[in-house]
């Protein structure tokens, strides 16, 4: 199920990435673009990694035509990417700016073909359907003291209830369990995803080491600090309240597809959020929630994002960026009541109400990147 009809135009590499912005920008705005900073030729550990994301963004849910766009030198293949694409059933056409003759042509028949497949998807038709088909992502950005109290607490609350209800939902950022991955781990259904998990975040934590990077002398960060926020602990504690109650059923690797038939999984991802929550999306998840404290305008140009707040300054000052103020749980509203008003804006958002981000034309992508030392070490595994 798609909630949203885009006509996605992704590039291959950093390379094709102007021309891809430029094509969704002339096109209208039911065009997106995925313009990105991965190179024309990715070393094989990371080349998998950057397939997965690019084949999962063509086929998404919320995408009713792709054009594939590429300079036609990367080493990732548009033809094979594209076959990959329509065995999801989604309609795709490929462009390659050598074969088109320039900027020029691949912007001229890079239209025509957009101009194609919008019309493909005008054919889709609107239906009703039950929350067992909604895959929702959990983010966090710009954390405060206000974000483990309220923000993510209510968001926890409604996250137990769509999964209740048949739904599906991921959490990821995986630096932020760290302090409370045990936690997580206690609610795995079984050993082995509790290995899974816990090998993760040691991966994680490792791969800040190779680049001396300290997750657990740099957390919180200088703005969760100022924030009220006082140790790495009581970070992921508040992080990982956004996942509610309910058992994890499944550890998945960066961009890997979300299993179908509803509950709670864990995506392998970093805290940056562009990266995090573009990752989730290529994995199929249609809405994204994403709680912050200090105020945060992320969006994406594939997924809607319901932004949550429970800091009524930040709501205040950003409420032009902000879809939901979670701040009444500080002076005395039940949690249930404003997790009940999240999860009838999450139904309307589904059913075509624009965010905030939306309406503002938040559309940020990018694409998880692993260094060669780091790779190396773990034996290039993405």
């Amino acid at each position: 199920m798609g909630v949203r009809n885009h006509v996605a135009v992704v590039p291959v590499s950093v390379t094709a990435s102007a021309l891809a912005t430029q094509l969704a920008a002339e096109a209208g705005p039911q065009v997106r673009a995925t313009p990105h900073q991965m190179p024309l030729d990715p070393a094989p550990y990371v080349r998998e990694q950057v397939k997965r994301v690019l084949r999962g963004i063509g086929s998404h849910p919320n995408v009713g035509g792709t054009v594939v766009v590429a300079l036609g030198t990367e080493t990732i293949q548009i033809d094979t990417l594209a076959d990959d694409i329509a065995r999801n059933g989604t309609p795709v056409e490929t462009m390659s700016i050598r074969n088109a003759g320039g900027t020029a042509a691949a912007l001229r028949d890079g239209g025509e073909a957009i101009e194609s497949l919008q019309v493909e998807a005008q054919t889709a038709r609107r239906e009703s359907t039950s929350i067992e088909e909604l895959v929702v992502a959990l983010e966090c950005g710009g954390s405060d003291a206000t974000s483990g109290i309220a923000a993510n607490p209510i968001v926890g609350s409604f996250f137990d209830r769509l999964i209740e209800a048949g739904g599906a939902g991921v959490l990821s950022e995986t630096p932020e369990f760290i302090g409370a991955e045990h936690v997580l781990a206690e609610r795995c259904i079984d050993e082995g995803v509790s290995e899974t998990l816990l090998s993760y975040v040691e991966r994680r934590e490792q791969m800040a080491s190779l680049m001396n990077v300290d997750f657990r002398g740099a957390q919180p960060s200088p703005g969760n600090q100022e924030g009220g926020l006082t140790t790495i602990e009581e970070k992921s504690l508040g992080a990982i309240a956004k996942a509610g109650t309910k058992p994890l059923r499944a550890v998945l690797k960066y961009a890997e597809k979300l299993p179908v038939g509803g509950g709670f999984v864990v995506m392998d991802s970093p805290g940056y959020d562009v990266e995090s929550v573009s990752g989730k999306v290529a994995g199929g998840a249609q809405v994204v929630v994403f709680t912050t404290g200090r105020g945060s305008t992320t969006g994406n140009p594939i997924a809607p994002v319901v932004k949550i707040t429970g800091n009524p300054e930040t709501f205040n000052h950003m409420s032009e960026n902000m879809d939901l103020d979670a701040s009444g749980v500080l002076s005395g509203q039940p949690i249930n009541e404003v997790s009940d008003s999240l999860y009838s804006l999450v139904r309307a958002v589904a059913s075509g109400e624009l965010t905030a981000a939306e309406r503002r034309g938040m559309e940020e992508f990018a694409i998880n990147d692993i260094p060669p030392n780091v790779a190396t070490e773990f034996g290039g595994q993405s």
